[in-house]
């Protein structure tokens, strides 16, 4: 397996990340190493918050949320995801499946031997995360999720699997417009609107991660959003990138570094032809018996994963009698737009339980 590590130079005076580095070395299928990142903040007797982070960031996500926790006497683990931040890179497409990423986070989390766990996932990290719990359900005392989910979807009816697999196949790469517009109505069409992310991170090739997560995440007037799409659509990759931007640029120093985000969104399993679908329906019966606490942090402004607590609160029998918790405008990324809400949400549940 050919794999790509990150100039450390490329992490030099990132704006709000102080933190030291710890690595971890896991072997692979075919014996490689892969040296995977993580962060270690606060007390190291404290009660240990693991935060993982999905795609296409990194732990950079989690530095304004990192001080609510260890003020609060936390200790914060933070890992980047083979593929992101700086973790190692596989470089091919077929080395990234959900199935890996469970399998490395696995061997990573067992080497550390880390136990007594709360657990805080958002986007891929709680894809993986809780499968995590699923696999080494002895370690992990807690979970809190936000914007995520466990997609299982055996009963997709074939006209609409027919309809994805021919949109992958034979439409042209939609515009980063079209994508976010897509994404932005999802309710009811899940997996022809996911289809539009699936499709745009794959076949766009240097992917504008920076541009893309500063475009989410920041705050601007309407103008100067419009003038920025503008020079993007001119061909500027980044244009007037802002400090977030190029935290968000700084794993992936060319394109050939990216192919963990461009590679991963196809992965979700939305499809019954999903290669993941056994082990979803396993951790779908796994966690219709998980009797520890369990409380969802959902924003209340997602379009991609609204609804998604429902099925949690419904099946779970570990989120009953818990303050379920609505963060508001928190947008996807609940890390960058709300820290102290979300860093509450996990402070509470650890002093109540």
């Amino acid at each position: 397996m050919l794999i790509l590590r990150t100039p450390d130079d490329r992490f030099a005076d990132l704006a709000d990340y102080p933190f030291s580095p710890n690595y971890t070395v896991v072997q692979t299928e075919d014996g490689s190493d892969l040296r995977i990142h993580h962060l270690d903040e606060g007390p190291r007797q404290g009660p240990l918050v693991l935060c993982m982070h999905g795609q296409p960031v990194w732990s950079y996500l989690y530095r304004k949320m990192i001080p609510y926790l260890t003020a609060a006497g936390m200790r914060v683990i933070a890992p980047d995801l083979p593929g992101y931040g700086k973790s190692d890179k596989p470089a091919a497409r077929e080395d990234y499946s959900y199935e890996r990423q469970v399998e490395w986070m696995g061997k990573w989390l067992e080497k550390n031997n880390f136990s007594n766990i709360t657990f805080f996932g958002q986007d891929w990290g709680g894809l993986i995360g809780l499968r995590l719990v699923v696999n080494h359900a002895d370690r992990f005392d807690r979970v809190v999720i936000a914007n995520t989910g466990l997609p299982y979807s055996p009963d997709v009816p074939a006209e609409v699997v027919k309809e994805v697999e021919d949109f992958w196949a034979n439409s042209p790469t939609p515009s980063l417009v079209q994508m976010q517009r897509a994404l932005s109505q999802m309710a009811g069409n899940q997996a022809t609107k996911f289809a539009y992310w699936q499709k745009f991170c794959w076949e766009t090739e240097d992917m504008p991660i920076g541009f893309m997560m500063s475009m989410t995440m920041e705050q601007r007037s309407n103008l100067v959003t419009a003038f920025k799409f503008m020079l993007h659509a001119a061909g500027i990759h980044s244009p007037m990138p802002s400090s977030l931007a190029k935290a968000y640029d700084a794993p992936f120093p060319s394109a050939r570094f990216k192919m963990g985000p461009r590679a991963m969104p196809s992965q979700v399993p939305t499809l019954p032809t999903s290669p993941s679908l056994t082990a979803q329906r396993k951790a779908w019966e796994f966690f219709d018996t998980f009797e520890k606490p369990f409380l969802c942090a959902f924003a209340d402004n997602d379009p991609v994963t609204a609804g998604a607590a429902e099925q949690f609160i419904r099946r779970v029998p570990g989120t009953k009698g818990l303050p379920h918790t609505t963060i508001k405008r928190g947008g996807h990324f609940v890390q960058e737009n709300a820290p102290e809400q979300v860093s509450q949400v996990i402070i509470d549940l650890i002093r109540s339980t």
